[in-house]
């Protein structure tokens, strides 16, 4: 399997953390040498590990917060 590389371009939010310490993380992340997108996945402490995420562009980050920004409430 060949080698996927990525940079974190900027740490935008820590969601969650489990008790093993992994963090659940949106990032701006450049993978593979590619132009950055918005990252949501778990992560571990050290960033060498992580797990399954999305990737999305900034058009449709910006259509997931005006989704979120019409949530009445949330329960």
């Amino acid at each position: 399997m060949a080698e996927i590389k990525y940079e974190i371009i900027e740490k935008i939010a820590v969601l969650s953390e489990s008790t093993k310490g992994w963090k659940k993380e949106l990032n701006l992340i450049s993978w593979n040498g590619r132009d950055p997108k918005y990252d949501l996945r778990e992560w571990a402490p050290d960033h060498e590990k992580m797990g399954k995420g999305i990737t999305l562009s900034k058009e449709e980050i910006i259509e997931l917060k005006k989704g979120l920004n019409n949530l009445d409430s949330i329960e």
